[in-house]
């Protein structure tokens, strides 16, 4: 009997390194939720042609946009959990729950998370003739002219709307939120000086603020940027426990055996350590996380916080699912 038992054992061992020493034995699907051209799928093209030269592979991105990232979302949740079908989400997927009433899908038990993948830091920017020029300057300002600041956001549940109700709240600014549909108009309004501020990623703000035609207060992150190394951090300028990052991770439908897992974590580590994706990266103000944030759980962890976190958000700003 112990020795069918050790028999047993053994096979079953050989059986799962097999399977690791097998996987990918086809090309990977990297579902982006959104549109293409985005940042999100910017990043997410870059890390997929890294990936592929480790993998053996090919990291084939595909689109599949549409009511804030869900149906990608839901997509790879009812994909074949082999590993070969994988998400590559923003912090939006921490959102969903707080934003869709008929989610078909819980991201913290329905997806496996393989490793958090990039953060990039949010920046708040003003129109060029916006007089308060310090942030502590702009608070004063809102707090004394309530409801007469414009915010405006690319719409409902972007990252740009919830970093000016974070904002807000941290704050106790009393401002006006002025929705777009999407980034590029609210920008656009932004620079003719129809809206005061936007709370956005580098990569969209960086051109116009080089230009002049907008002008940074400052960013949320821990330690500035290096491509932007004359804009303070909000703490430099006053403002204590603000810092917020769009995140991306990287997740596989439920029950995607551990190897695989494993070996996509791999896979995502050395991409991170090519020089050319972290000069690309930098370039796009991302910040690469620390080994530690590339475990699996670490970023199982994060997204447990972050659903947390943004569902207190939205609730306090009476934004209720729909």
């Amino acid at each position: 009997m112990n020795k069918l038992i050790k028999i047993t054992a053994g096979a079953v061992f050989a059986l799962a390194s097999s399977i690791a020493m097998a996987f990918p034995d086809k090309p990977v699907v990297m579902v982006v939720p959104y549109s293409a051209g985005g940042s999100t799928d910017v990043l997410a093209r870059l890390l997929a042609e890294a990936m592929s030269r480790d993998l053996g592979k090919q990291v084939v991105v595909e689109n599949a946009g549409g009511a804030g990232g869900t149906i990608g979302s839901s997509k790879v949740v009812r994909s074949p959990n082999d590993g070969h079908t994988i998400l590559f989400h923003n912090m939006g997927l921490a959102t969903s729950m707080a934003l869709y009433k008929d989610l078909s899908f819980d991201p913290r038990q329905d997806l496996e998370p393989v490793a958090l993948a990039g953060d990039v830091p949010m920046i708040l920017v003003r129109n060029k003739d916006f007089k308060p020029s310090t942030v502590a300057e702009l608070i004063d300002y809102a707090k004394k002219n309530p409801g007469k600041t414009n915010f405006s956001n690319a719409g409902v549940g972007a990252t740009s709307y919830l970093c000016a109700l974070l904002f807000t709240q941290t704050t106790k600014m009393d401002v006006t939120l002025v929705p777009y549909r999407g980034t590029g108009p609210a920008l656009q309004d932004l620079i003719a000086g129809n809206v005061d501020l936007i709370c956005d990623q580098p990569v969209s703000t960086g051109p116009y603020i080089k230009s002049g035609a907008l002008k940074p207060y400052a960013l949320a992150t821990a330690e500035r940027l290096s491509i932007m190394p004359d804009v303070p951090t909000f703490k430099e300028q006053g403002v204590d426990n603000f810092e917020l990052a769009v995140w991306h991770g990287i997740y596989a439908p439920k029950g995607t055996p551990p190897e695989a897992i494993d070996r996509l974590n791999k896979s995502i580590r050395t991409a991170l350590s090519e020089p050319a994706l972290i000069k690309r990266f930098e370039g796009m103000g991302v910040m690469i996380p620390k080994d530690d944030r590339l475990k699996p759980e670490a970023l199982g962890q994060h997204l447990n916080a972050e659903v947390d976190r943004w569902t207190e958000v939205l609730k306090k700003a009476g934004v209720t699912a729909g």
